[in-house]
């Protein structure tokens, strides 16, 4: 080599050692910037992770008052349909005590009347509910919505609950009392104890006054106190259904970054909480980090190799620890009671939680990759069908169902499933997740408070509700049908001197006999035997003429009068029989007629046998002659 060319390489020194600086920084730089980047996605995942388990609790404290209403609807339809008498409150009280042993999380469900004091409770309560806030709400407010009251400390046990209610009428539409239910704060706090957002974090469902209704963790420190000074309920920017918000802790003083969900339907707010300092840390190590790799650069330029390769090693544990982080959040939804599925776009299961096993009969792993939808009961299934394709579209974002699904076990259970659309980073639909339960207890009790609300509870007949329905229904069967409609109204005759005499459980020994006579007569399906009212039945008789309701009449008459119940206030027959009134109409024919005519006609009937002398059967109208036939004379 030439001393010109050496010296033209030592010329160009200075200039490679620059590139060398300068490539250096640029480097570090990118690394940097990478990290910055990542340390930001790290934080923005955070904040989404507060904001879905916000949501997720939300709607879990929304389905829980949902679930009170629902029981609270139907105790309050079958109090004003059957009124509040001890009979209609001892059944009352079974089912109520049913549904709360059912359903851990219903802590107390009562029957208040309209002077505050308590019809059903699990113990003896001497104090009354007079001076309640929601009672004075129910007891001046003739609307018929559920309302949520503050929390309050139970009579029964002490512990703070959050109470919904709803009011029930008497006959007359006037105040008849207050069917109440509660939510227990340990029950809250409990379910809340599976939500580890951080190592110093809380999660607090609190009334829309700002009182505590449930806190994880030290629930019992804080529950029932005041936060309505605070910025949550005071500044005028945060009053948004919900969103981040930084602030320092009235409870325990900690500087805390939360996410806060107002729920739309009821008066309460959730929030999620994780310890500032606890969010900060990492982002404090990368900045020390980077203050050492400057530091290295300058005075550790011979090992800048090293130090790349020590940051790889750190980007790889950084890489561990977030899933690690996704793993622990996994945990959480096999950690719950509910079964939490993932369904592909394909509509197949890509991650089912283990408490399958308990909410539909299959483990985890011989579900994962089978059809969502192969278990749901045919008649239920185009309509979750329906709902799964809108949401695949982007049409819905959340959905709840109720359906039916096939159980390994029990061969088919009622589950009720919340379902969200989940979105990769650029909007589209990546799938589906959703959380079942089974709500087969719930739906026997719906359906046994639906059978009590068409059924006389003496008789075992339908009430006059079901006999007036099904009346309306018949008619406009007949006149499609051009067919006759025949109606029989039977009173049992002296029935007022019979309880005088024998007493009212005798005489409600003897309408029981008379109802399983006229029951024993519904030979066809559309048959209705019903209790018209006191001791008069009622008996609906499609496609059936003037001579058919007689015969039936004239058996009904007979069969009573020979089952010999004495009746000694009875002067003809000294024992207890049964007047019949008939009528027959053809809707088609008689356009001018309806339902009331047919009932006037068949009431007329019944008092013409009156007349009579009783223990007879008599037709209404031109049939009259008929009934000689019928009765074989």
């Amino acid at each position: 080599m030439s001393v010109a060319s050496k010296r033209a390489g030592w010329s160009r020194l200075p200039l490679w050692a620059a590139a060398f600086v300068m490539l250096t920084c640029m480097t570090i730089l990118g690394v940097s910037g990478w990290r910055e980047w990542a340390a930001r996605d790290a934080v923005k995942g955070a904040e989404t992770e507060m904001a879905n388990v916000a949501r997720s609790l939300t709607q879990h404290a929304e389905d829980s008052l949902d679930l009170l209403d629902s029981g609270v609807v139907g105790v309050v339809s079958r109090l004003e349909m059957d009124g509040s008498g001890p009979a209609t409150i001892t059944k009352l009280r079974a089912i109520l005590e049913a549904r709360k042993t059912a359903m851990e999380r219903v802590h107390s469900l009562a029957i208040i009347d309209d002077q505050g004091n308590w019809l059903t409770s699990p113990g003896t309560i001497s104090s009354t509910l007079s001076d309640d806030s929601f009672f004075h709400h129910h007891q001046l407010s003739p609307k018929r919505e559920a309302y949520v009251g503050r929390p309050v400390k139970s009579l029964l046990d002490g512990e703070w609950v959050v109470t919904l209610s709803r009011r029930f009428n008497r006959q007359d539409g006037s105040f008849g009392g207050v069917v109440l239910a509660a939510i227990g704060s340990k029950y809250l706090s409990h379910f809340y104890e599976q939500f580890e957002i951080g190592r110093n974090s809380s999660v607090t469902l609190m009334h829309g006054d700002g009182l505590v209704i449930a806190r994880n963790p030290s629930n019992e420190k804080f529950a029932g106190r005041s936060v309505s000074d605070t910025p949550l309920f005071r500044d005028a920017s945060l009053q948004r259904p919900g969103g981040v918000s930084h602030f320092k802790s009235p409870l325990d003083g900690a500087e805390r970054v939360s996410f806060f969900k107002r729920s739309s339907r009821y008066p309460v707010v959730l929030l999620a909480t994780v310890d500032k300092e606890e969010l900060l840390a990492p982002w404090r190590t990368a900045v020390i980090s980077r203050m050492l790799y400057v530091l290295a650069l300058v005075m550790l330029i011979a090992v800048i190799g090293a130090v790349l390769v020590r940051q790889l090693q750190r980007g790889k544990r950084m890489a561990a620890a977030l899933t690690e982080k996704e793993e622990h959040f996994r945990l959480l939804a096999e950690g719950s009671s509910d079964m939490v599925t993932r369904i592909g776009l394909d509509e197949r299961l890509r991650y089912v939680s283990p408490s399958s096993n308990r909410v539909v009969g299959w483990r985890a792993n011989q579900l994962i990759g089978t059809l969502a939808l192969a278990g749901i009961h045919p008649e239920d299934l185009p309509q979750v069908q329906a709902i799964i394709d809108a949401m695949k579209r982007g049409e819905k974002d959340e959905a709840r169902l109720t359906y039916r699904n096939v159980h390994r076990q029990k061969s088919e259970v009622w589950l009720e499933s919340t379902m969200r659309v989940t979105r990769k980073d650029n909007g589209s639909v990546d799938g589906v997740v959703a959380i079942s339960r089974d709500i087969s207890e719930q739906k026997k009790l719906e359906t046994r408070l639906e059978t009590l609300a068409i059924e006389d509870s003496l008789t075992g007949l339908a009430n006059r509700r079901r006999f007036d329905e099904r009346l309306q229904e018949e008619w406009a069967r007949a006149y499609r049908e051009r067919s006759s409609l025949g109606l029989l109204m039977i009173d049992v005759d002296h029935f007022k001197a019979y309880n005088d005499e024998y007493g009212h459980p005798a005489g409600d020994a003897c309408l029981r006999v008379v109802a399983k006579v006229i029951a024993a007569e519904m030979q066809r399906v559309g048959d209705l035997a019903a209790r018209y009212g006191g001791e008069e039945f009622a008996m609906l008789l499609p496609n059936t003429d003037a001579a058919g309701c007689a015969r039936i009449g004239e058996r009904i008459r007979s069969a009573v009068h020979d089952t010999g119940l004495v009746h000694a206030s009875n002067p003809r027959t000294a024992c207890v029989t049964v007047s019949v009134g008939a009528a027959v109409c053809r809707p088609a024919l008689e356009r001018t007629a309806g339902t009331g005519s047919l009932v006037e006609a068949a009431d007329r009937a019944l008092y013409d046998a009156k007349d009579a002398g009783r223990d007879c059967v008599m037709v209404s109208g031109e049939v009259m002659n008929l009934l000689p036939r019928a009765s074989g004379q």
